[in-house]
Parts: structure tokens; C-alpha cells; sequence
């Protein structure tokens, strides 16, 4: 019986670009079945070399995740034979993306215009850090610039958690533009399958980033005439903490007007909902961090998981404080499979963490290894129908 296809199956990607941004947005689309053909330099993509390797230079563990299920060639573009190489891949796919700043792809020859030339219907996405009609386009942008330019590095300061800016510690503008990128290639490859039409998709992450924070952060601005702070204050509460248990930490949101009743009487302290300063959803909402202030003195009398059985039996929303080393062991990831174990052709055993989204047409899918850098150039150049390599410059 015919197996069914995956998500992505016959779209190709053309795939330029490196570290997180890009290659976050081309890991899903080769976790859905598209056809991702890494482009790197003969030294590698600089991903590579986060996380110490196992046993082969250049497979660390960040390439062992963002790269996965892809397929890798290594060319010289600064030569005839690259870029040669590059240009039938391209004509051969139905997305071209990278993460190249815009001077040095035209340099290369790989702008939009000249591609068109060669495949008029391709997408092409570029992955950069500001807006190409901003006096920043030109500029380099990193994780930390973003999140300092986007406002996030502001946020914990302004909820008094800190006397200073500091950054959120994870790549958190790599990966939410990302996503960005991710919604846009596949809208595009929409648009092309009803129209026939390739297009020119940018992702700038500098405002990809500040959309992002200003979902709910535009606050009182929406409002000009208003003249009303900025911020949305129940996530800028001070006491908007996680709180403290006889043995731990726990992430408390009773939220609507039932559940912060419930949450007072199942905790003994019926009470408090009842004061004139909590008695409606606009008095609670002015005086939440006070709500929480008195959450974080009741809490410390159970444990964690005393609270947990609690709270579940009273459909309050909460969850253990987990740290980084706890989710190889939360329940709820163990009981949906979300951690595998495999063996890599050359790496040997690895964790694999699956893909959080599930189809029903597919509801799993196959989940390719990552590749060792031009592991598949071989077989991308003959399927080219380039065995013969061209001259070189």
C-alpha cells in the first residue's frame, strides 16, 4: 500500500542561510517533507560549531537539531564552478532562501533581479536583520542587538524584577523571526501553487521582533489621543513571579472571575476574594500585583506537587517550575513521546526532540539525520547533471 506523502513532499528549498534565524524556519519546513538542500561554504556553516561534537568536527549539537533532515553540499562561490552549481540548484527549487546581507549577495550575483533571470518562479526569501527601506538595512544583526533594539531587553527592568536591561537567555529574536520566516515561505508556496507566481518575500527580524513585543506591549499607545502608558500591566507586575512552594516553584494564572474564586477557597483563604479590592474583574485587574503578592505568601505551606493535585482538581491553571535538565523528565513530554533516543550514521547515539506540531494526515513524520558538511554533493551534483564538474576559476 502507497505510503502517505509527507506535508512538504516535491517542494524543494534552496537553503543559504546559517546559525539560527534561517535555519529554524528551513529545520520545520524539512521536518514537514520539503526537500532542504543546505548551501554552505567548504568551512562550514558557523552552527556547526555550537556544542561540542561527538565525534566528527562540525556536527555540534545545535547542527544535530537546526539541521536536521536536511541535505548538505559544500561549494565555492567565489568560484565559476559554485556559483554554477548554486544557479541549477536554484533553477531546480522552488525556494531559494539566505541570510546573506544585500551588498554581498549582489556581489555573489544572487540578488532577486539576477535570479529571476534564470528561474523567473522562484521565492525568494531573504533573512535579514532590518527592513530594507531603513537607514539600518546595511547593518549586522545578532540576537542580542534585536533584543535590545525590539524593547524585550527592557521588559524585566520595567516589571522591577532587575535594576537593569538584560537580555532574555535563549536566541529569542533568532527564533521568533524564525517563524516569521516559517509562515511567510509557506504562504508564498501557497500563493505559487494557486498562481503560478514566484514572489520576493523579505523577514526583517529588528521589526519582526518589535511586532512580537508590541502585540500586547502597545497598550495604551493603541490610543493616541489618550496619552496612556505603554505596557500591558498584568505582565509588567512586579509580583508576576512564579511562586515559592515547600520545595520548589510554581506557575500559578487563575485568570477569570470563577477560577479566582475557586483558587481562595481550595487554599483556605476564601476571604480575600470577597475584599472591596478584589470583589470585580476592574478592581482585581488594578491591584493584581497585590493578588499575586498574597499567592506567594499562601503558596510556601504545600509542596509543589501538593499544589499540583490541588489545582488540577480545581481546573486552575499551574505547572511546576521546571529546569532545563527537569524536561527530560516532565510527564507530560514523556507521555507524547516528545524526547527519542536514535543512532546518527556517523555520530553515534543522539537525543532527538520531535516536532511539537501534529497532522492528521500524517502524524509522523519521518525525521531525517543531519548531514555532515557536502555529504551530499555527490548525488545533488549528479542530480544537477553536474558529475562533471565545470571549469573552475
Amino acid at each position: 500500500m502507497k505510503s502517505t506523502p509527507s506535508m512538504l513532499e516535491g517542494i524543494r528549498v534552496a537553503d543559504m542561510t546559517s546559525v539560527i534565524f534561517g535555519p529554524y524556519c528551513t529545520q520545520m519546513l524539512a521536518d514537514m517533507g520539503a526537500d532542504v538542500i543546505k548551501v554552505e561554504h567548504p568551512s562550514g556553516d558557523n552552527g556547526r560549531r555550537f556544542g561540542r561534537p561527538e565525534k566528527t568536527p562540525g556536527m555540534g549539537a545545535l547542527h544535530m537539531t537546526i539541521n536536521r533532515g536536511k541535505r548538505s553540499v559544500a561549494w565555492d562561490l567565489k568560484s565559476v564552478d559554485g556559483r554554477e552549481k548554486l544557479r541549477r540548484l536554484i533553477a531546480s527549487s522552488d525556494v531559494f532562501i539566505h541570510s546573506i546581507r544585500n551588498e554581498a549577495i549582489e556581489r555573489l550575483g544572487f540578488d532577486y533581479a539576477s535570479v529571476r533571470t534564470f528561474a523567473p518562479e522562484i521565492i525568494y526569501v531573504h533573512c535579514g536583520g532590518f527592513d530594507s527601506d531603513g537607514p539600518d538595512a546595511a547593518l549586522p544583526a545578532y540576537d542580542d542587538v534585536i533584543q535590545g533594539g525590539a524593547g524585550i531587553a527592557s521588559l524585566l527592568s520595567r516589571a522591577e524584577v532587575c535594576s537593569h536591561p538584560r537580555y532574555v537567555p535563549m536566541a529569542l529574536a533568532d527564533k521568533v523571526a524564525g517563524l516569521h520566516a516559517l509562515e511567510a515561505t509557506l504562504a508564498a508556496i501557497i500563493h505559487k501553487l494557486r498562481s503560478g507566481c514566484g514572489q520576493y518575500v523579505e523577514i526583517p527580524m529588528f521589526e519582526a521582533l518589535t511586532a512580537f513585543t508590541l502585540l500586547e506591549h502597545l497598550g495604551g499607545a493603541t490610543f493616541p489621543s489618550r496619552g496612556e502608558k505603554m505596557g500591558y500591566s498584568r505582565q509588567l507586575a512586579a509580583t508576576r513571579q512564579p511562586s515559592p512552594t515547600a520545595d520548589g516553584y510554581i506557575c500559578l494564572t487563575p485568570d477569570l472571575d470563577d477560577r479566582w474564586t475557586r483558587f481562595f477557597e481550595v487554599v483556605g483563604r476564601a476571604e480575600v476574594i470577597k475584599e472591596q479590592r478584589f470583589s470585580t474583574p476592574m478592581s482585581r485587574q488594578r491591584h493584581l500585583g497585590e493578588l499575586y503578592a498574597i499567592i506567594a505568601q499562601i503558596t510556601p505551606e504545600k509542596t509543589t506537587s501538593e499544589w499540583l493535585r490541588i489545582f488540577r482538581d480545581a481546573d486552575i491553571p499551574a505547572k511546576q517550575v521546571n529546569t532545563l535538565e527537569d524536561l527530560l523528565t516532565d510527564p507530560q513530554l514523556a507521555a507524547v513521546k516528545f524526547f527519542s533516543e536514535r543512532e546518527h550514521p556517523t555520530e553515534g547515539r543522539f537525543r532527538q526532540v520531535r516536532h511539537a506540531v501534529k497532522f492528521g494526515a500524517r502524524p509522523n513524520p519521518d525525521i531525517g539525520f543531519a548531514p555532515l558538511l557536502g555529504g551530499n554533493n555527490d548525488e545533488i551534483e549528479a542530480e544537477l547533471g553536474m558529475a562533471a564538474a565545470v571549469e573552475k576559476s
